[in-house]
């Protein structure tokens, strides 16, 4: 059977990072079907083929098909890409699943509020335990991929052939997918690199200095790795493409807007002007969530600890590095 053959997968999501894998799947020559909530956008990206909003300048290849509206999806169609922010997941998940939609490759990373759940839980909390979930994750920005830069990727799922049948579906000439079973581990990696990239932009507008962004990735891999294998994950999967790699990628590059936002907190700017300026920064809820998921778990996660304290408004930037450098001496992990 070739890819053409299979069944269309749904991306659901037209923003820069579902329009992004809608592309990367299709230029492996598998259909796939692109929706987002804005159904004007949608029929406007149809006809121009184009997202003129996200990333204006690529084109849409042939085998991606915007639509429209969910009623009109193809028959056989069982698989969902979630490329909305994790927040939505839940809500995403309703109406996928009231589609008849039974299987979901998460892309969001984050923890949800509230509850604390990392992406896979969430899934398992809405839909049922048994079904059938992979996690895409791993350095990557959508205009990159989109363009058709090299990437490598991770696919993480408890169900192998699943997880096999996803990576196929990527793996291209620029695209370059990594099969791992840590579902938890690649979840926990996606979802602190963005808080620590907060503060690796903090830092930055703040002018720490080389030396400082250094340790804050080597102590913040440290945090994130603590926090995994807590909650089941392999020390080793924090060493690859869904830890380190991503953690590096968002703390260094101003195509991130965690990074960004935190550059503008460090420079002085207020949380609500740092929001406005940036948009969407999926680290925000995200910070308060991993301190709290933490502490339940009794994992020492200084850095994201003092992140959120900012964000809170408990103390400024540089009163959260002051009290980081004040820490009690201890052995290095």
């Amino acid at each position: 059977m070739t890819r053409q053959d299979l069944a269309p997968l749904l991306v659901m999501g037209a923003g820069a990072w579902g329009t992004a894998m809608a592309i990367a799947i299709a230029r492996t020559g598998r259909r796939v079907l692109l929706w987002g909530r804005d159904s004007s956008a949608v029929s406007r990206m149809a006809d121009s083929r184009e997202n003129t909003r996200y990333l204006a300048g690529v084109r849409l290849p042939e085998a991606l098909e915007p639509l429209a509206h969910l009623e009109l999806l193809p028959r056989g169609t069982d698989t969902a890409v979630l490329a909305t922010p994790l927040q939505t997941t839940r809500e995403m998940l309703a109406l996928a699943h009231a589609h008849g939609l039974t299987r979901f490759v998460c892309t969001a990373k984050g923890i949800e509020t509230g509850s604390g759940r990392l992406v896979h839980e969430i899934v398992a909390d809405a839909v049922g335990d048994f079904t059938e979930v992979a996690i895409v994750s791993g350095p990557s920005f959508a205009r990159e991929v989109a363009e058709g830069r090299p990437t490598a990727l991770a696919v993480a799922g408890a169900n192998g052939v699943f997880a096999r049948e996803i990576a196929t579906s990527l793996h291209s000439p620029s695209l370059r997918p990594y099969l791992t079973d840590d579902v938890v581990g690649v979840a926990v990696g996606g979802a602190v690199k963005n808080v620590l990239a907060i503060a690796a932009g903090i830092g930055d507008g703040l002018a720490l200095g080389a030396n400082s962004r250094a340790a804050l990735i080597t102590r913040g891999l440290a945090e994130m790795a603590r926090l995994g294998e807590a909650l089941g994950g392999r020390r080793e999967t924090f060493m690859g493409l869904a830890g380190l790699g991503d953690l590096v990628l968002t703390c260094t590059d101003d195509q991130s807007r965690n990074r960004r936002f935190g550059l503008a907190l460090g420079q002085g700017r207020s949380l609500a002007g740092a929001r406005s300026a940036v948009g969407l920064v999926e680290g925000l809820p995200t910070a308060e969530a991993v301190t709290a998921r933490a502490m339940r778990c009794e994992v020492d996660m200084p850095i994201c600890a003092q992140v959120a304290r900012t964000l809170r408004g408990e103390c400024t930037p540089a009163e959260a590095v002051q009290a980081l450098m004040t820490r009690d001496l201890k052995l290095a992990d």
